[in-house]
C-alpha cells in the first residue's frame, strides 16, 4: 500500500487512481505505464515509445520524471522513434539497422555521426 501511495503521489496520480484507463489522456498512461514499471523496485525499467502519441506538455513532463530515475540511479532503456525527445534525456543512444548496431554514441555525437544520418538520422537532420 505505501509503494502504492508514493507512486501516485510522486507520478501526479492521485487525479486518475479511479478512473479507468481508456479515458486516460495519453500522458496519464505513460506516467501509469511508468509508475507500474517501478512498483517492484528494479535497477533497470525498459520505455518502449514514451513519446508516441504524447502532447508537448506531457512529453516533457516524462523527460522530467526520467531524468528523476535517473538521478535515483535506475538505468532507463529507451526505443522511440521521436529523436530529439529521445536524445535530449539520454547519456548514450544506439541506432540499429537490419537488426544490429550501426553506430553508438553520446546524444551531443550522435547528430553528426555519418552513420546515424546515413541510417537513420538523414543528412538534413539538425538538434
Amino acid at each position: 500500500r505505501d509503494i502504492l501511495e508514493r507512486l501516485l503521489a510522486e507520478f501526479s496520480l492521485e487525479k486518475v487512481r479511479k478512473r479507468l484507463g481508456r479515458v486516460l489522456s495519453g500522458g496519464e498512461r505513460r506516467r501509469v505505464e511508468i509508475a507500474r514499471s517501478l512498483a517492484t523496485g528494479p535497477s533497470f525499467i525498459l520505455l518502449d515509445e514514451p513519446f508516441t502519441g504524447v502532447d508537448p506538455i506531457s512529453i516533457s513532463d516524462i523527460q522530467e520524471l526520467v531524468r528523476g530515475l535517473k538521478d535515483k540511479g535506475i538505468g532507463i532503456i529507451i526505443t522511440d522513434h521521436n529523436v530529439r525527445e529521445t536524445l535530449a534525456i539520454c547519456d548514450r543512444a544506439y541506432i540499429m539497422g537490419d537488426g544490429i548496431i550501426r553506430t553508438a554514441g553520446s546524444a551531443s555525437e550522435l547528430p553528426n555521426d555519418p552513420v546515424a544520418r546515413k541510417y537513420y538520422l538523414g543528412e538534413n537532420f539538425e538538434m
